[in-house]
C-alpha cells in the first residue's frame, strides 16, 4: 500500500539548503547519542538517567515527548475536521491532568522510589495486577510507536518519493541508534533540542498560512462559509438533547470521558510521559516537571490547531471528497506555502516531532520490559550489567515491532481517533485502578486484577460494537469517550465488589502508597533553592489552570 501523502500527490520540492538542514539535524541527534553513551554505566543511568536531571530539562522533555505524530499530524487533523473543539484535548484533556500529576501523583511515585508506573502497581497491589499492567503497557506502547513511525514515513515519502516500507525502516533506524547508545539521557537531551526545532518549524507555517488566508478575520470568514460557526466554537452544540458539535458528545461526556478518564488516565499513569519526571534529580524537580510542561502545552494549539483550520479553509473540498486525508493537513500546507530554507526548517521540525514521540515510546517500553517483566519474572537477581545489555536489546525489539505496527496505523484516516481508542483500552482502566487504590486502603489485589482486566474488555467490546453498527455513536471520537467512561465505571464497580469479598493488605504495608496512610516528605532530598516561592508546585499549577480558563474565553 502507498501512503496517503503519495496517493494525494503531496511532494515537497526541497532545495539543497533544506536537505543540509535536515542532514545537520540528524548528525546532531546521533552525536548526542554518542555523547550520552559516556554517561551510561548502570541500568539506572540507561533507563532513568541516574535520576539526575534538573526540572527545566525534564519539563521540556515531558512536553516534547508528547509532541509526536498524534500531537502534530493528529491534532492538526482534528483542527481541520472538528475545528476549535480540538481545544478540549488541551484545556480539559491535558493541562488539568498534568497539574494533578505534579501536585498529587508524583509524591506517591517519586517518594516510593519505584522505577516505573507498573512497579507502583506491584508495590500497591502485588504480582498479578503488576504483570497484566506491564504486558498491557508494552503492547500499547509499540502500537503507539507505530503511529509515530507512520507519520514520519509520510514526510520522508513526500520529500523523496520513497516507498512506504523504506521510509518506515529509515525512520526507525535513526531512533534505534540514539536510544540504544544513550538510553533515556539521549532521549531527553534530544527531546529538549527537538522541542525548539518543532516550534521553529511550525511557527513560520502558522504565520505564512494566516497571511495567505487574510489573517484571522479572513480565516474565520472562510471557515464560516465552509464548515459553519461551530468550527470556531469549542462548546457550541454540547447540550443534552442538542448534540450537534463535531465531536458528537455532550459536555458531560467531554468533561468526564476526555477530561477526566482519558486525560487523567494518560497523563498520570502513562509511563511514556511520567518517565521524564522519574528521571528528575529530587522530589521538587519531579513535581515541577509536568507543571513546567503545562505552560508551553497551553500554547501548542496556536501552531497545530490553527494550521488545521487553515487547511480546512483552503483545501476543505479535498478532505470532503477523499482526495486528502485529514492527516495530510500539515504536509499539504507545507507544500503549498513554504519556500526553500523555511521549508527545511518545517520539515526538520516535523521529523523532530515524530522522532521525539517514538523515542519516548521506545525508552519507556525498554524500561518496563526490562525491569517489570524480564528482571521481575524471567531473570531475577542478575548482575546490573545484564539488565543494561538486556535494555539495549529490548530497544531493538521494540523498534522492530514498532515497524510492524506502523502498517496498522497506516489504515487510520485520523490517527488521533486511533490513539484515543488505544487510550480507552489501556489508560482508562489503569487510572481507575490507581485512583481507587490511592484513595481506598480496602482495595485488594483481586479487586485490582479483575477490575483492570474487565476494564480493558468492556471498551474493547464497545469499540467492536461500534464497528459493527456505526450508528451507535455519532463519531469515532464520541465512541472513545463513552468507551472510556464505561471502562472507568466497570473498574470502580468490579474493584469495589471483589474487594469487599477478598482480604486487603495490612495497613503497615501501605505506607506512602495510599492517601492518609503514612507520610510523604514533599521536599524529600530537594535543595534549598528548589523550595523558593516562585518554584512552588501549587503556584505553578494554579497559573496553569487559570490560563486554561482564559484561553477558552475567545472560543466559547
Amino acid at each position: 500500500m502507498v501512503l496517503a501523502a503519495a496517493n494525494n500527490g503531496i511532494r515537497l520540492d526541497l532545495g539543497w539548503v533544506d536537505y543540509l538542514m535536515i542532514i545537520v539535524y540528524f548528525a546532531v541527534v546521533i552525536g548526542i547519542g554518542f555523547t550520552a553513551r559516556r554517561q551510561v554505566r548502570t541500568s539506572m543511568d540507561f533507563f532513568l538517567s541516574g535520576r539526575s536531571m534538573p526540572a527545566w530539562i525534564t519539563g521540556l522533555a515531558f512536553v516534547s515527548a508528547n509532541l509526536g505524530a498524534t500531537e502534530i499530524l493528529g491534532m492538526a487533523a482534528n483542527g481541520a475536521q472538528i475545528g476549535m473543539a480540538t481545544l478540549h484535548y488541551y484545556l480539559v484533556g491535558a493541562v488539568p491532568a498534568m497539574v494533578f500529576l505534579g501536585l498529587v501523583m508524583m509524591p506517591f511515585y517519586y517518594g516510593s522510589k519505584v522505577r516505573s508506573v507498573p512497579e507502583f502497581m506491584l508495590r500497591r497491589f502485588g504480582k498479578a495486577p503488576h504483570l497484566v499492567n506491564s504486558i498491557a503497557f508494552a503492547v500499547s506502547n509499540v502500537l503507539i510507536a507505530g503511529i509515530n513511525l507512520y507519520a514520519m514515513a509520510i514526510v520522508i515519502e513526500a520529500m523523496l518519493g520513497w516507498p512506504e516500507w523504506l521510509a518506515i525502516i529509515v525512520s526507525a533506524g535513526f531512533v534505534l541508534v540514539y536510544i540504544t547508545l544513550g538510553g533515556l539521557s539521549s532521549a531527553i537531551y534530544n527531546e529538549v533540542m527537538q522541542f525548539f526545532v518543532i516550534i521553529a518549524g511550525l511557527i513560520p507555517l502558522t504565520i505564512v498560512g494566516l497571511h495567505r488566508v487574510g489573517g484571522w478575520d479572513g480565516l474565520t470568514t472562510a471557515i464560516t462559509k465552509t464548515q459553519g460557526v461551530q468550527h470556531l466554537q469549542a462548546w457550541a452544540g454540547t447540550g443534552f438533547g442538542d448534540v450537534t458539535n463535531p465531536i458528537g458528545a455532550n459536555w458531560l461526556a467531554i468533561v468526564l470521558g476526555l477530561g477526566f478518564v482519558l486525560g487523567f488516565g494518560y497523563w498520570t499513569t502513562n509511563f511514556t510521559e511520567v518517565q521524564r519526571a522519574f528521571s528528575a534529580k529530587n522530589m521538587s524537580a519531579a513535581r515541577r516537571t509536568p507543571l513546567i510542561a503545562a505552560i508551553p502545552k497551553l500554547f501548542i494549539p496556536a501552531i497545530v490547531v490553527i494550521p488545521g483550520l487553515i487547511a480546512a479553509a483552503v483545501v476543505g473540498n479535498q478532505f470532503a471528497s477523499g482526495a486528502l486525508d485529514y492527516n495530510d493537513a500539515i504536509p499539504k500546507l507545507i507544500q503549498m506555502y513554504l519556500p526553500t530554507g523555511v521549508l527545511g526548517v518545517a520539515v526538520t521540525g516535523l521529523l523532530a516531532s515524530f522522532m521525539a514521540g517514538m523515542a519516548a515510546n521506545v525508552s519507556s517500553f525498554n524500561t518496563v520490559f526490562t525491569y517489570d517483566i524480564w528482571q521481575r519474572y524471567i531473570k531475577p537477581n542478575m548482575p546490573d550489567v545484564h539488565y543494561l545489555k538486556t535494555g539495549r536489546w529490548v530497544t531493538v525489539v521494540g523498534v522492530l515491532v514498532g515497524i510492524a505496527t506502523a502498517f496498522i496505523a497506516a489504515q487510520a484516516s485520523n490517527i488521533m481517533t486511533y490513539m484515543q481508542t488505544l487510550f480507552s483500552f489501556f489508560n482508562a482502566p489503569l487510572f481507575a485502578v490507581f485512583i481507587l487504590g490511592l484513595l481506598w486502603k480496602r482495595m485488594t489485589t483481586q479487586g485490582a486484577l479483575w477490575g483492570y482486566i474487565l476494564g480493558i474488555v468492556t471498551p474493547t467490546i464497545t469499540w467492536i460494537a461500534y464497528l459493527v453498527n456505526p450508528k451507535l455513536f455519532a463519531t469515532g471520537t464520541a465512541e472513545t469517550l463513552y468507551g472510556a467512561i464505561i471502562s472507568f465505571v466497570t473498574v470502580l464497580v468490579v474493584g469495589f465488589v471483589v474487594s469487599m469479598f477478598t482480604k486487603p493488605k495490612a495497613e503497615k504495608e501501605l505506607g506512602g502508597l495510599v492517601y492518609g496512610v503514612g507520610k510523604i516528605d514533599l521536599h524529600g532530598d530537594s535543595v534549598a533553592t528548589d523550595t523558593a516561592w516562585y518554584r512552588s508546585p501549587a503556584l505553578l499549577g494554579t497559573v496553569a489552570l487559570v490560563l486554561c480558563v482564559v484561553l477558552y474565553l475567545p472560543f466559547l
